[in-house]
């Protein structure tokens, strides 16, 4: 059988290369990541909480009651995802779920009192975090950053009314 050569690969001028270190999906997805991290080790071994299962309790805590799809909407988190973790958070008595008395086919959750004290605890922990992120950069760069996204946020918003649940 004859081999068939390898085709050789693009040079990264192309427009047919992708270098991943400058593509803006790949990089916010990396960063958000590891943001996601350093906040998470502010309140994970503390109060046991996942990554979904705090961004569950900031909406509520931040927007109060709400149905699961709304903490889907106001997280950009999968409903799989939200599903998990408004378990674990109902498990561990940290949120309630009732019926909706104006349509009894959906649930709406809330936080519970120890929920409301967890979330009292962790939001200066997360904002201290935030801080130490943010103080690296000077008060020209932290406006800018600021600017673009909430840019960045508004056409995003709009182009994803659909489901959507690839990475970048």
């Amino acid at each position: 059988m004859k081999s068939i050569p390898a085709a050789p690969l693009p040079a990264l001028d192309e427009p047919s290369a992708l270098d991943l270190e400058r593509y803006l999906p790949f990089r916010l997805s990396v960063l958000a990541n590891r943001v996601t991290r350093a906040v998470a080790r502010a309140y994970s071994r503390s109060f046991h909480l996942s990554a979904p299962e705090w961004r569950t309790m900031a909406v509520l805590g931040r927007y109060g009651a709400m149905t699961a799809n709304s903490v889907v909407e106001r997280t950009a988190m999968d409903k799989v995802r939200v599903s998990r973790a408004v378990a674990r958070l109902l498990a561990h008595g940290r949120v309630t779920r009732r019926t909706d008395p104006e349509d009894r086919r959906r649930a709406i959750l809330d936080l519970t009192p120890e929920g409301r004290a967890i979330y009292a605890k962790v939001v200066p922990l997360v904002l201290s975090v935030e801080r130490e992120l943010l103080g690296e950069l000077s008060a020209e760069e932290r406006g800018a950053l600021d600017q673009i996204l909430h840019k960045l946020e508004r056409c995003t918003a709009a182009d994803l009314s659909g489901e959507d649940d690839s990475e970048y």
